[in-house]
């Protein structure tokens, strides 16, 4: 199966090339999605640009394709199963949940002359980076892209209810399945709350497991792609 794996923010493609061998040697097809503005110089580059990217790299794939996102792209992952609830046969979230329809992408941090910088580790104390050593927190910061505001600024815009239909799996890292299932049951997730089909695994690691965890990671997304292989298998 073709695993389209999308990095969130301030990473490139290069962000998976530690667990894309270990997918390709599982048996499985992996595709890192190239994001405009992040890592390609597109200055201009907005949210429209990126699902534009995600969706022409669904096209492209034979079959129906695993739909990986990372962090803030769980909402572009999630953006693809709506544009395409047909075609993705599975949507992966890692570390993080889908933003609902007319909230922005990612608002959380500072926009500095049209950008959103990486903000530094201060944000991120405690189990997000806690599995990071000191050379791997400068090698992220060093290779950090900051992300153009049009992206980080746009407006999630979510329109088919089939969206619903698309089997998800919440790949848990820094937080664990049941503290996901409290904040989706209080309300924190409204689009994964009518999810009819989701799953929940853990992943002892922090808010990067590509980096830190990049072998574990890639068994869980074979073993997600390989699961929704038998069940189409079996319909037929």
């Amino acid at each position: 199966m073709d695993i389209l794996l999308i990095a969130g923010l301030w990473l490139d493609g290069t962000a998976w090339d530690e667990v894309v061998p270990e997918l390709t040697a599982l048996g499985h097809r992996p595709v890192p999605v190239p994001l405009p503005g992040q890592g390609d110089g597109d200055l201009s580059a907005t949210l429209d640009d990126q699902l534009a990217a995600v969706l022409a790299a669904v096209d492209a794939a034979p079959g129906r394709p695993l739909v990986v996102g990372h962090s803030a792209a769980c909402s572009l992952a999630w953006l693809a199963a709506d544009a395409r609830p047909e075609k993705v046969a599975k949507v992966a979230l890692v570390g993080g949940f889908p933003a609902p329809d007319g909230r922005a992408y990612a608002d959380a941090f500072p926009i500095e002359d049209g950008f959103m910088p990486f903000p530094g580790w201060g944000p991120f104390e405690g189990p997000d980076a806690d599995d990071l050593d000191e050379a791997a927190r400068e090698r992220f910061a060093s290779a950090a892209v900051p992300v153009p505001e049009a992206v980080a600024r746009g407006t999630v815009r979510l329109t088919d209810e089939r969206r619903f239909d698309v089997p998800v799996l919440l790949v848990c890292p820094e937080f664990g399945p049941a503290q996901a299932k409290e904040w989706i049951a209080d309300g924190e997730s409204p689009e994964l709350a009518r999810v009819a089909h989701l799953d929940y695994v853990d992943l002892d690691s922090g808010h990067w497991p590509m980096t830190t965890r990049p072998r574990a990671l890639a068994r869980l997304l074979a073993e997600a792609a390989a699961t929704e292989e038998q069940g189409v298998n079996a319909g037929d």
